[in-house]
């Protein structure tokens, strides 16, 4: 299962404009990928770009309501 998140403010992958981001449901093994980066945000991006299957520096290029929408939507899958 994944959920298709719409970015408000598309982003630019590889010359390539990006206006939609897929995000599957996280596992254990995600959690404990990014289990050891101390500062919550660097945790946050990498994890999200992990579930996005984009780099850490595609989802640091996002809009900051795009990037609660990411929040939102994991959330989302935890509860």
């Amino acid at each position: 299962m994944s959920k298709d998140i719409k970015l408000e403010y598309p982003i630019t992958i590889d010359g390539t404009e990006i206006s939609v981001l897929r995000m599957r449901r996280p596992k254990v093994k995600d959690m404990l990928a990014t289990d050891k980066i101390k500062n919550a945000a660097e945790r946050d991006i990498a994890t999200f770009a992990n579930l996005c299957e984009v780099s850490p520096a595609d989802i640091e290029e996002l809009d900051m309501a795009d990037m609660q929408q990411l929040q939102e939507a994991f959330q989302d899958f935890l509860s």
